[in-house]
């Protein structure tokens, strides 16, 4: 029996979570991308989140990786959060007692200026959020976190959008056994790789969505795994699959390409 609920990954407090829960509050936690993946495959659940590319730190190669070698799902729909630090603490701690701050390493990373400026002694935790409940019961500690960590765990946001890079955005994904019908605002993502032995493949492909006047939202390229040298390009682009010109795109880069899967077409944000 499918479970109504949509997996993300957790734990709860995260980004992830966050994002989750601007589409529902019917949410399960999996501790990690896979793992919701696996569930959804399985027939768990209908629907799950998970991160794909953040503005500052690229692409979370598990989740591209995944949807290409391990998992036959598709991408159905997108979330762009704005990601927000904020230094959190026990409702009895003041700012001037804080000596040292708790977070995930990328959260430290992205608040460095500010870490640095107030003299706080900064320590790794597995997640924001398990960063935001292990400060319960430290004294003059502070966590870097989310609104809905804070919201959680009954804890104070003392300094507010504490990051370095005020255009800091995660992209996360809706991702399901079916992508989105045609809504007329729609983006495509697909992988493919190419030959080795065929020079400027690349760019002949490129020049098919140019031809089309389709614009291209992202390319980039990731190790296979076969072996050195040898890579898989994602693409994603504006127009749905099922559209007549896509079709055509797509039916184009099959006959010239080792290896091509659309990952989903999904309303473009």
């Amino acid at each position: 029996m499918i479970d109504s609920q949509i997996a993300f990954l957790g734990p709860e407090g995260t980004f992830t979570h966050e994002a989750a829960s601007k589409i529902t509050n019917n949410l399960i936690s999996y501790c990690s991308i896979p793992a919701v993946m696996e569930s959804i495959e399985s027939g768990k659940h209908l629907k799950g989140i998970v991160p794909i590319e953040n503005s500052i730190e690229g692409s979370v190669g598990i989740t591209l990786d995944s949807l290409v070698h391990n998992f036959n799902l598709m991408i159905s729909g997108e979330i762009i959060l704005p990601i927000n630090h904020h230094l959190l603490a026990n409702p009895n701690t003041t700012f001037s007692e804080i000596t040292d701050v708790y977070s995930h390493q990328q959260a430290l990373a992205q608040c460095q200026k500010f870490i640095s400026e107030n003299n706080l002694n900064a320590h790794y935790a597995l997640s924001t959020a398990s960063a935001a409940k292990n400060i319960l019961n430290i004294d003059n500690a502070g966590a870097i976190g989310t609104s809905k960590a804070a919201e959680l765990y009954g804890l104070n946001k003392i300094k507010s959008n504490i990051q370095d890079n005020d255009n800091n955005q995660t992209r996360f994904v809706i991702l399901s056994k079916k992508d989105h019908e045609i809504t007329g605002n729609d983006k495509t993502s697909i992988a493919f790789s190419i030959f080795e032995d065929y020079p400027g493949q690349l760019h002949e492909i490129l020049g098919i969505f140019a031809k089309k006047t389709i614009n291209l939202t992202k390319i980039e390229s990731r190790p296979s795994k076969e072996r050195l040298g040898k890579y898989i390009f994602f693409v994603d682009f504006l127009g749905h699959r099922n559209n007549d010109d896509i079709k055509e795109i797509l039916n184009d880069i099959k006959d010239k390409v080792p290896f091509l899967k659309i990952l989903g077409s999904y309303p473009s944000n």
